[in-house]
């Protein structure tokens, strides 16, 4: 690990103005991917920003029924806390099936939303990689991509965007609160990271010192009719290999209202406007959904070792949704 000074900020004003004057500087909430980033030398921060003790970490209610998530909340208390166990049961799930109690004890909410790439090529820093090196190469289109995606890849960067909340928050049309040097600003989640491009060192559009403060869910009443799936190597301690998050809204068998993401499968949380558009108006049930899912993986891009992700994707989402309709 390489050395750096420690700030710890006593009020959100102090820990952007330490941040956006340093761009090497980062912050630190629940570091469980920073702190083991560091060790491995991909991150190497001049400066790390403690921002535990700032006020986020309250679930509150909004005007007109959304929850605003503060984004020091841990994960744990994120996935137990009735206004989102009970009316989107959706992000619960993909909570408890993301990593262990222990992590998310300690993991917040903005930090899930920065998370990294598990990519074996990223993590090593003998490798070449683009998105921690610009410009070197990407080590995994050629190599063992077995864990990488299929979607929204291009020629410099094919890691998969590893999240399982992001999922669930990206189908129920979340929307992150940020502050920073300029202000504040209200982002949609759809549009907070970045698909990799040319420039896959980019993740998200945050800009130099701003800081994640809460995410907005909005009210969406039949998001009680959700749920997240996810399909992996073991039970439990392991990245997707495809999860799909589904919401429905049926009137007597008919779907009016659809909400679909997919995990695993894309370079970021994969909101898919496709499969939505191809069950609204349709009867629920099993053809439907499987038209669904072909849509929703029609543009996959498999390579050598995950094309199998494709057809198990399309699973995934015809069982998800089966359990919703």
């Amino acid at each position: 690990m390489h050395p750096f000074d420690y700030q710890r900020a006593e009020d959100g004003k102090s820990a952007i103005a330490a941040v956006s004057q340093d761009a090497d500087a980062r912050y630190l909430a629940g570091g469980t991917t920073l702190i083991d980033l560091m060790k491995l030398d991909v991150e190497t921060p001049t400066r790390v920003v403690d921002i535990t003790r700032l006020p986020l970490t309250r679930v509150a209610e909004l005007p007109g029924g959304g929850v605003r998530v503060g984004a020091l909340v841990k994960n744990s208390d994120m996935a137990a806390h009735p206004l989102i166990a009970k009316r989107y049961p959706v992000i619960s799930e993909a909570i408890l099936a993301g990593a262990s109690p222990q992590l998310r004890n300690m993991a917040t909410t903005g930090g899930n939303l920065l998370q990294r790439t598990r990519c074996y090529y990223f993590r090593d820093t003998a490798m070449p990689c683009n998105k921690r090196v610009p410009g070197s190469g990407c080590s995994a289109i050629e190599g063992f991509n077995r864990i990488h995606a299929v979607l929204g890849t291009s020629k410099n960067c094919i890691a998969t965007h590893p999240s399982d909340m992001c999922v669930a928050l990206a189908a129920m049309d979340a929307v992150v609160q940020v502050q920073g040097p300029n202000g504040p600003r209200a982002i949609k989640f759809t549009d907070f990271h970045l698909l990799p491009g040319d420039h896959p060192e980019r993740e998200t559009v945050l800009q130099p010192g701003e800081l994640i403060t809460a995410v907005d869910i909005p009210s969406l009443p039949w998001a009680t009719n959700s749920r997240y799936l996810k399909v992996r190597d073991r039970a439990s301690f392991a990245f997707a290999l495809a999860s799909a998050a589904v919401a429905l809204d049926l009137d007597n068998g008919i779907i009016k209202d659809a909400r679909v993401a997919l995990g695993g499968v894309g370079t970021k949380p994969w909101r898919s406007y496709e499969a939505e558009k191809a069950l609204v108006g349709k009867p629920a049930g099993r053809e439907t959904y499987r038209a669904a899912a072909e849509a929703a993986l029609a543009d996959a891009t498999p390579y050598e070792h995950n094309g199998f992700k494709i057809e198990l994707a399309k699973r995934t989402l015809v069982r998800a949704l089966g359990t919703v309709g």
